[in-house]
């Protein structure tokens, strides 16, 4: 498996992904709401990863290019969402990571991102693959909720043969007919076996795709079985929007985990991930 290395500021050693490694935590809001909101997010899930010896990547998305609604908020755009990432970046000393969306945005987000997450519904856009990965930032690749997990090899290659190794997958569920997604735990060892290490998008997963008319709705209540499930399955980290008060999250707060329980959460996901990490190493 390839070991995926992520930057940190200043003269602090990469992040390391992939077996044999920390476990990974990428968290944060949906999308930036404020820049106080996403500085008080990212303070305590930094305290909380280094109580636990993890590590971890904030995210939050300054642009959501694929809301349900044209009246849904998108985000404070590109400018001024690198600004708040870039400053959350130096003044908590954390990786950040957003989502891209358009080729274009390569070069201004490469200078500030840590990581660049390319979106599900983007999974098999060749151009915007190939700009990502010719960057030579560390990739989270989300999988498409209509792609399978073998066929995500394809997208793999084209990031690979373009010059980028330092990959990671997302798995966020796959479309269950009309306004549902369910999760194949199946797919998490079946993208692992294409060298990649996995995160599993355990709150993406429980989203109602269009559920609530005019938005997303979702279902955070299978947030924790889903996380303790994936985990069991064995990948390499895990993916979660966080909000203080998701019932008022301006994006996907339905399917959004409350801060105040995320601790709690991960205590438990890390006592699954050395049990099944002990098993592995012991076959």
């Amino acid at each position: 498996m390839d070991i995926v290395s992520i930057s940190r500021p200043g003269n602090q050693e990469p992040i390391h992904v992939g077996a044999g490694h920390p476990f990974l935590l990428i968290a944060g809001p949906c999308v930036l709401e404020s820049a106080g909101l996403a500085r008080e997010v990212a303070a305590a899930l930094k305290e909380i990863a280094e109580r636990l010896s993890i590590s971890f990547v904030f995210k939050s998305s300054f642009d959501k290019a694929n809301r349900t609604s044209l009246d849904s908020y998108r985000g404070p755009g590109l400018e001024e969402g690198l600004g708040i990432l870039a400053d959350i970046r130096q003044d908590y000393n954390v990786p950040v990571i957003s989502d891209i969306h358009e080729t274009q945005q390569v070069d201004a987000v490469s200078a500030v991102l840590d990581v660049l997450q390319i979106p599900a519904f983007l999974c098999r856009q060749t151009d915007l693959l190939v700009a990502v990965a010719r960057s030579r930032k560390a990739i989270n690749l989300k999988k498409g909720q209509f792609v399978s997990p073998w066929d995500m090899a394809n997208a793999v290659n084209k990031i690979r043969a373009s010059g980028n190794k330092n990959l990671m997958l997302c798995e966020r569920g796959f479309a269950l007919g009309y306004n549902n997604l369910v999760v194949d735990m199946r797919g998490l060892p079946v993208m692992r076996s294409l060298g990649c290490p996995v995160i599993f998008d355990a709150t993406h997963s429980v989203q109602l795709p269009g559920g609530a008319g005019g938005s997303s709705g979702g279902q955070r209540e299978f947030i924790p079985p889903l996380a303790r499930a994936a985990v069991a399955a064995g990948l390499d980290g895990i993916f979660m929007e966080v909000h203080p008060q998701p019932e008022k999250a301006l994006c996907d707060g339905p399917n959004s985990m409350p801060l105040e329980r995320v601790e709690s959460l991960l205590k438990t996901l890390l006592k699954i991930h050395a049990v099944v990490s002990e098993d592995t190493s012991g076959n």
